[in-house]
């Protein structure tokens, strides 16, 4: 569970970060290419989407690792697959944006997230491991 319980961190200070983006923080060189100061109004839609897509996830996860249950063992399986999925290709997005701002903060964010998803993915830190 320590790897989903890091999952869920990391996934809560980006949905901080991305409420701060739908409320017109001036934090967008960080976000979405990086290059709006303030994000424009289908950016700060994106944001808000952004943040239910983290809430899925962290769910997917504890689902994974047996802490919930609320999707069948075979679906969070497969989900967790393709979560890792989207976060390695995460790091490959974010290490291509013309923002250094954004590949220097979000580079590592999604090479965390690539590796714990992973790490759930496996199966470690399941609740019945620890039995």
């Amino acid at each position: 569970m320590p790897f989903a319980l890091a999952l869920t961190v990391i996934l809560v200070l980006l949905a901080v970060f991305q409420l701060a983006l739908v409320f017109g923080a001036p934090l967008g060189r960080f976000a979405w290419g990086g290059q709006h100061r303030v994000l424009p109004a289908r950016l700060r839609i994106g944001s808000a989407v952004s943040i239910l897509i983290y809430a899925l996830i962290d769910v997917i996860a504890w689902d994974r690792v047996g802490a919930v249950d609320v999707f069948p063992a075979p679906f969070s399986e497969i989900a967790m697959w393709v979560i890792f999925g989207y976060f390695t290709l995460g790091i490959l997005m974010n290490a291509v944006s013309r923002s250094k701002p954004e590949r220097y903060m979000m580079v590592p964010v999604s090479v965390a997230l690539s590796v714990l998803s992973f790490l759930i993915a496996m199966g470690m830190g399941e609740l019945a491991a620890a039995a």
